[in-house]
């Protein structure tokens, strides 16, 4: 069955307009000791000396790490040792750099988008400044710190767009009978919290637990690899794709040769003669500077932005103009293909996650129309929006695990304020933050670990934020026309966008 406009309408209200985050760094605060690790471009490389360089992803795919104290630029290569050996590498042919940086405060491990020159603006800190677009940051107490874990509902950028959304916390871990999470306003917007419980999933050893982007839990038991992936230009990207790891298909935000504002990847995977379903998991993210398009699209409205936005709760015909737009576009939401004997047919989406922290989802998707002993996918993301990590499959049929909900027994924000109600239920009361200044820390009662069992904790959240929009001038009606009316033009706008943006070497 192909997807229709209410699944994509009912897909894309969960789901929010646009996603996702990005984030400033912390302030330096009192508490544990903080390492982070940024992600960056090679064009970064000068302003990157002051950093600890702890390792590299090639441009062939292999990801290496260094041996402390890590490494350091000089004359156009990264130098380092790796295994105790001198190790070095042309800038050249490195796809990108891994930056730890030291904080007193709480770990977070950041991605920062392929081909964003920060050479021409400064550090780190400045780049992820001017590209962040949104949402609250969620770090996970580990028993030692806590560690950046989760970046819930973004793109529900107006009240008529809350969401839920459904993050595992890989690095939570109980201590004293309780989980402890520190939620964060890092952006300049304002941050509306509905809900917040952890639901806690104890299941067998070797099963593997994935929420749908609706909150369904799949408990898989057997998940089957990526045979072979090709690019549009038949560039075998297995390597890229095969597994969740550093390395991260994420082509730039400038047209093909051709004038194409696509990529097209096709994915191989074995499938059993006879299978009419298929689970594929997916981890996917928006870019960073897809993310960073969300408010620059927003901008263009001008004045009349706020406006807008406010006005979407009475205005139904709009949403589901969004919808379509949304679905025809594939900026936040990317299309799965089966290939079936007539041809290519839309199955189902994935939506994206990050641009710091990709989350896997399930896409269960109908096959009954693909023939023979192989399952072949294709993927058309639009230049410059889109960071592919991994896809894999499953064809059984998978279990379905109820959660454990556990509610909160504790929420106190930085100003002292007592937010348990707030954050307790799905009602008309809300954490606000404001500011950057903002943050929370919240406790849960741990349940007891259940003999023989292993558990997977997912945060359940829901809610929606204000960006802070600045003092706009008169709409761009003509941009924001074609944008909506023309396909693919948001992508063409992005690519002369990051064009204008990125400085000429």
């Amino acid at each position: 069955m192909t997807i229709s406009r209410e699944d994509t309408l009912r897909r894309w209200w969960r789901s929010g307009v646009a996603l996702l985050c990005a984030g400033a760094l912390l302030a330096v605060d009192a508490g544990c000791h903080t390492q982070r690790v940024a992600r960056i471009d090679v064009a970064q490389a000068p302003s990157a000396a002051h950093d600890r360089i702890v390792g590299v992803t090639t441009t062939e795919g292999k990801d290496v790490s260094f041996d402390s104290p890590g490494g350091a630029i000089a004359d156009d290569s990264v130098k380092a040792y790796v295994n105790k050996a001198p190790y070095s590498i042309p800038l050249s042919q490195v796809q990108r750099l891994w930056v730890e940086r030291r904080r007193i405060d709480a770990v977070r491990t950041i991605g920062l988008a392929v081909g964003i020159a920060v050479a021409a603006v400064g550090t780190i800190a400045i780049i992820v400044a001017l590209t962040k677009e949104s949402c609250p940051f969620v770090y996970s107490w580990d028993g030692e710190r806590y560690v950046f874990d989760a970046e819930p509902y973004g793109g529900a950028i107006a009240r008529a767009l809350e969401r839920d959304d459904y993050s595992e916390l890989e690095h939570l871990k109980a201590q004293h009978g309780e989980y402890r999470l520190l939620i964060t306003n890092e952006v300049d917007e304002t941050q509306h919290t509905n809900l917040l419980e952890l639901w806690v999933v104890d299941h067998a050893p070797g099963t593997r637990v994935v929420a749908d982007d609706q909150g369904r839990l799949y408990g898989f038991r057997h998940i089957e690899r990526l045979q072979s992936a090709r690019d549009r230009g038949g560039n075998d990207i297995t390597a890229w794709l095969d597994a969740t790891d550093r390395r991260i298909w994420e082509p730039e935000a400038k047209p093909a040769a051709d004038g194409s504002a696509r990529e097209e990847v096709v994915l191989t995977f074995a499938k059993p003669e006879g299978a009419v379903k298929a689970n594929l998991v997916v981890n996917a993210a928006t870019s960073l500077w897809g993310s960073y398009m969300i408010k620059r699209m927003m901008q263009l409205r001008g004045r009349g932005a706020p406006v807008w936005l406010a006005s979407l709760a009475a205005n139904p015909a709009e949403i589901a103009s969004l919808a379509a737009w949304y679905n025809r576009d594939e900026l936040y939401s990317l299309k799965i293909d089966v290939e079936e004997d007539s041809g290519w047919t839309t199955r189902g989406a994935a939506i994206g996650g990050g641009p710091f922290i990709s989350e896997e989802r399930v896409v269960p998707l109908d096959i009954s129309h693909a023939r023979g002993d192989r399952l072949r996918i294709r993927l058309r993301p639009p230049l410059g929006f889109w960071a592919l990590n991994s896809f894999a499959v499953s064809y059984e049929t998978a279990s379905t695990p109820a959660p454990q909900v556990v509610k909160l027994s504790a929420a106190r924000s930085s100003s002292g304020a007592d937010e348990l109600a707030a954050l307790a239920a799905n009602d008309a009361q809300y954490y606000s933050m404001p500011d950057t200044s903002e943050r929370a820390e919240l406790r849960f009662p741990a349940p007891p670990p259940r003999p023989g069992m292993v558990r997977t904790v997912f945060l359940h959240s829901r809610g929606w934020y204000e960006l802070h929009l600045g003092t706009q001038g008169e709409p761009d009606a003509t941009a924001v026309n074609e944008i909506f009316s023309v396909p693919d033009a948001a992508a063409r706008f992005a690519a002369r966008e990051f064009a204008n943006w990125r400085p000429t070497p």
